[in-house]
């Protein structure tokens, strides 16, 4: 449950409703049943003679499976219930809801129950910008089924509902006259099927699950998948929860595309972002490698199959250029919206090349490699044909239609999240300092995989020189001396956009840091401006725009903080590492496990719990990702060759750490660890998570 509402899905499927389990959506709110960006419910009311219903409970069994309490009575201090209501939902390729109605007293009664119906078939570009509707509507009865459907010239949505007791089907819901007897019982099961019917009346969307076998199969589903990875053993009960918590959500945000085969990627989150997003899915599957590999092959697979062929000015596409965003609905298919897919980001291409190598190194899995050869050639190609827009050999991005276009296309794509330190907006093209460690990144990765798989040792030494000449370039363009950091960017004319932001982390993870800058970049990521206590913030305490509460000028972002933990590790800073995985752990506690897409960067000696962002997506695919990645960096695991390397560096209240049974080109190896370091910060850590008599940091 979140801010009021609950959440039951299973992947590009979701409901959101109530805590009674009713819906009544807006042109502005995200509750409803959607699936493939339509909404293909906007109500789902029950009443029991004319009365809404009060909730006494509501249990999230699993993502895909919720139970509803409910007394058919007023609200007030005294319920004495004559009947109560369980709703039993589960998502499974539409909505499945048993309904059961108890009758609490030793006399029969008769009752009218009614679930009013209504599908406004809304895009979500529709609710997220307000539009209104500009086709039309219909509506059928036929064998006892409501049949609701939407129409605009050849593009069609249908809902069809159906129960498995005998009701009175109207345009508007489903009533039924009940009978109980003494303490007697009265269930149906009431199914809502989402279409969209293709050529023929074929649906494009997979066939339903009906039944209580929907369930029972998505059960067994799921232990498999958690039964394929790693088992975690711990002293500490809270690390051992949220380790299940990102299982289970990394398996409720599968979603397996049409061209994926049956296999699945991860979704990037609920519930605006339900769909397949390159960067996302790309940075997802390189946090889940150790857990779960097959969301890497999939994510590699689909991504390259969808690699752009052309330059369409429209979807900022370009030939080698990897996707940013794939919708299905409305606005799409009259390409009133670029989302078809949409190719604006600049971080994605060279990211895919970064997933490719990773997943080789750790799963030796090299006839994928092979296979999707000219893709990567195409990606590494691209950051130099088509990214490096100012001509000084540096990725920069440009939206080529303002009115449709990311303005941003790197991960910080909000509006006002690159600026300088008095909070003027560059112009554009502008080329973050991430991008560059990200191509460097991939051109060195690019050229392993050259030379070890490709046979090509000529283009493996042009890449690798290509990457050595961007590395001392840009550490002469992007280093400002005088603050001891990296600049966010560059803007059109190559002058240095010099906010303090936490895209300096992900340069560390990329490896394009000189070593003798290392320390500084560390000192500040650890440092007052950007680290709360909690995490690493998205821009630091002290520039114009640093705002605890904006979303990507002041907030703390787990995804964010794992890469940076990651490449705190790549230099050698373990400690440090340790205390920010110590930060983000502690956090996730006061999310039940569940950390959010972001949260506030109020300093913690403010706080005593990480105070929420009221709009962060939960579950998110990167911030569910987080705990897993972490992981990986307390323990230090690191594939060499055949072997996997396990050097830990945990937090000393942490406790005993055992990692079974991860899986590599190793088979199956386990990795052990004890706290030592001792990450004690200012701002109060909890006790389980470092020493509390020890305050002091080397880093002010």
């Amino acid at each position: 449950m979140t801010d009021g509402l609950v959440q039951t899905l299973d992947g590009n499927t979701f409901v959101v409703s109530d805590p009674q389990g009713d819906i009544e959506a807006s042109f502005t709110e995200p509750t409803g049943l959607f699936s493939y960006d339509t909404r293909f419910l906007s109500t789902w009311a029950l009443t029991v003679d004319g009365r809404r219903l009060t909730m006494l409970s509501t249990d999230d069994l699993e993502y895909y499976e919720t139970r509803f309490f409910l007394v058919a009575a007023p609200s007030s201090v005294y319920v004495d219930a004559k009947q109560s209501v369980i709703r039993q939902r589960t998502v499974c390729d539409g909505l499945h809801e048993r309904l059961t109605v108890l009758n609490h007293q030793e006399q029969p009664v008769d009752l009218a129950i009614r679930v009013e119906a209504a599908a406004d078939f809304a895009d979500l570009f529709e609710i997220k910008d307000n539009l209104a509707k500009k086709g039309k509507y219909y509506t059928r009865v036929d064998d006892g089924r409501l049949l609701l459907g939407y129409e605009r010239e050849t593009f069609r949505r249908e809902t069809m509902i159906s129960t498995t007791a005998p009701a009175q089907v109207d345009e508007h819901g489903l009533s039924f006259d009940v009978r109980l007897q003494p303490h007697g019982k009265w269930t149906t099961e009431l199914h809502v099927t989402p279409a969209s019917p293709g050529v023929g009346g074929r649906s494009l969307m997979p066939k339903p699950s009906r039944g209580a076998t929907a369930p029972t199969k998505m059960r067994g589903d799921l232990e498999k998948w958690i039964g394929r990875a790693p088992r975690l053993e711990c002293d500490w009960e809270s690390l051992q929860a949220t380790y299940r918590r990102s299982l289970v959500d990394l398996a409720a945000l599968r979603f397996s595309p049409v061209l994926a085969g049956g296999n699945s990627l991860p979704a990037a989150g609920l519930p605006w972002f339900m769909t397949m997003f390159g960067r996302d899915s790309i940075l997802t599957s390189l946090q889940a490698l150790p857990f779960a590999p097959e969301l890497a092959a999939t994510t590699l697979r689909v991504l390259g199959d969808w690699q752009g062929r052309c330059v369409d000015d429209f979807r900022d596409e370009d030939p080698g250029r990897i996707l940013h965003e794939m919708r299905y609905g409305e606005l799409t298919a009259f390409e009133e919206r670029p989302q078809s897919p949409y190719y604006g980001t600049a971080d994605a291409t060279p990211l895919y090349v970064v997933l490719l190598d990773e997943y080789e190194r750790w799963t030796g899995d090299a006839d994928l490699v092979r296979q999707f050869e000219l893709e990567a050639r195409a990606a590494l190609g691209w950051i130099d044909e088509y990214a490096d827009l100012m001509g000084n050999g540096y990725i920069a991005y440009q939206p080529r239609e303002p009115e449709t276009g990311l303005e941003n296309q790197c991960w910080k794509d909000s509006w006002d999240s690159i600026s300088y330190h008095d909070g003027r907006l560059p112009g554009f093209p502008r080329a973050t300092c991430e991008l560059q460690g990200y191509a460097y990144d991939a051109k060195k990765r690019g050229a392993r995989l050259a030379r070890e798989i490709w046979n090509d040792p000529e283009y493996a030494d042009r890449l690798d020189a290509d990457a050595d000449a961007c590395k001392r370039r840009f550490n002469q363009d992007y280093w400002i001396s005088d603050r001891q950091h990296y600049a966010l960017a560059l803007d059109a004319d190559g002058s240095q956009v010099d906010a303090l932001a936490s895209n300096n982390g992900h340069l560390l993870w990329s490896g394009i840091v000189d070593d003798d800058k290392a320390g500084a970049v560390v000192g500040h990521l650890l440092g007052r401006a950007l680290f709360s206590g909690w995490g690493v913030r998205t821009l630091a305490q002290g520039e114009a725009r640093f705002n605890p509460v904006g979303y990507h000028v002041g907030t703390v972002w787990p995804f964010d903080n794992s890469f940076i933990a990651w490449g705190l590790r790549r230099y050698g800073y373990k400690e440090e590492a340790a205390r920010l995985a110590a930060g983000m752990l502690d956090a996730a506690e006061f999310f039940e496990g569940r950390l959010p897409e972001a949260f506030a960067g109020y300093d913690r000696a403010l706080t005593r719990y990480p105070v929420q962002y009221p709009t962060a997506c939960s579950p998110q695919a990167w911030s569910t990702g987080t705990p897993l990645l972490l992981l990986r960096t307390m323990l230090g695991l690191e594939p060499l060759g055949d072997h996997l390397v396990v050097d830990p560096a945990l937090p000393v209240g942490i406790g005993r750490i055992e990692l079974l049974d991860i899986p590599g080109r190793w088979g199956h190896i386990d990795a052990f660890g004890r706290g030592r370091v001792e990450v004690a910060s200012r701002p109060r850590l909890r006790r389980q998570l470092g020493d509390p008599v020890r305050e002091k940091s080397k880093f002010v």
